[in-house]
């Protein structure tokens, strides 16, 4: 079975623990390889790319669990996402030529538009660490977003945050498509954000994909309610 996901489009990937959302993410990333079949993007086959290439080619992806430097401040943590587009190299950076201050220059504008995007201005220079739960997965998405993605995996955005955190991140990830022109692809296991905020929804279960559409199709599919929406998941 082929799953397709539209540019331009917020598209999320439900199914029980153990269905293989976050495999799917990590085969995308090539962290995994897979037992049979393609990943294109982009009319590329990512098979033929390792881990590291992926910045370049246009994909960014937060993590489940925070992926972030939790003693380096917000700022610095963002421009750690820029890495990737860097150019200069050890001995540029030893010596701080021209090109390599005018190119930290340029990352550090482009932070401060991340910045003031995830609405984050107060906390640029505080610790990672001193930050609540929720400002974090806040920095994780603004990590993610320095690496200059055309396409966003985003891991479970909302798990452990309360409500109005939640609104917030599916209000950012609106406006990731809307004002950024981003395609998304989220796990969540959150069913009113997924429903809220989709254009398409993919079920999965036990690897195998079993239902996609709009959400409202998707949620009233029986093999999905008795699958995962039946079992009463959160």
């Amino acid at each position: 079975m082929t799953i397709s996901v539209r540019q331009g489009e917020i598209a999320s990937f439900i199914g029980p623990n153990g269905a293989g959302k976050t495999t799917l993410f990590n085969m995308i990333c090539r962290l995994y390889p897979p037992s049979s079949g393609e990943i294109l993007y982009e009319g590329k086959n990512l098979l033929r790319y390792r881990p590291h290439h992926l910045p370049t080619l246009g994909i960014g992806r937060t993590f489940q669990n925070l992926a972030l430097f939790r003693h380096g401040t917000v700022i610095e943590n963002l421009l750690v996402g820029m890495h990737s587009h860097l150019k200069s190299g050890v001995l540029d950076g030893a010596f701080y030529l021209g090109p390599t201050a005018a190119e930290e220059c340029r990352a550090r504008e482009e932070v401060e538009r991340i910045v003031e995007f995830l609405e984050i201005e107060e906390i640029r220079n505080q610790p990672v660490s001193m930050l609540p739960y929720g400002l974090q997965k806040r920095v994780e998405m603004g990590r993610a977003l320095a690496t200059r993605p055309r396409l966003l995996l985003l891991d479970e955005m909302v798990s452990g945050m309360n409500q109005e955190e939640t609104e917030d991140i599916a209000r950012f990830v609106l406006d990731l498509r809307d004002e950024l022109g981003l395609t998304v692809i989220m796990i969540e296991h959150d069913m009113n954000v997924v429903m809220d905020i989709s254009d398409s929804v993919h079920v999965l279960n036990f690897g195998t994909p079993i239902a996609s559409g709009p959400p409202e199709e998707v949620a009233a599919n029986p093999a999905v309610i008795d699958a995962y929406l039946g079992q009463g998941a959160s």
